[in-house]
């Protein structure tokens, strides 16, 4: 097949495994689907997609960036997709709040957040998380969950 001119713009691979990462969830957990940030696409701030199949072992330990940023999840029911058809615990500041429908959560830069746990999945749950940063990076470990 013939290479465009813009497919380098088309991504379709999870983020690039880096050493000494910290460790995520398996795949019978969650499967990445694409990540891109500037490391990627020179000039492009970071989004990142997963789904999510069962409930998480491990956790994004609570942190701030220097940049706003967007997670959402998105329930796969067809028959009422604003149903998440599960649970996601997200801690907001020092406020615990209980996810049960399909959202898009607004953190402003420098707002404390998480754990971030996914408490029950009924059906997969779409994650998608951007950031106005050209790359997102942390070196905090994670959290232990239930």
């Amino acid at each position: 097949m013939e290479e465009k001119k813009y497919d380098k713009y088309i991504i379709t691979s999870p983020k690039p495994l880096t050493e000494g990462e910290p460790k995520k969830d398996g795949a019978d957990v969650m499967t990445p689907i694409t990540y891109i940030d500037d490391r990627i696409i020179k000039g492009a701030f970071y989004v990142e997609c997963s789904w999510f199949w069962k409930p998480t072992k491990l956790s994004p330990p609570t942190h701030v960036h220097g940049f706003d940023e967007i997670l959402s999840f998105f329930g796969s029911y067809p028959g009422n997709p604003k149903d998440l058809c599960g649970e996601v615990e997200l801690w907001l500041g020092d406020e615990k709040h209980i996810l049960t429908q399909s959202c898009s959560v607004y953190i402003p830069k420098g707002l404390k957040h998480c754990p971030m746990i996914i408490r029950k999945v009924e059906r997969p749950i779409f994650h998608f998380s951007c950031g106005t940063s050209g790359k997102y990076s942390k070196d905090i470990g994670l959290i232990e969950t239930d």
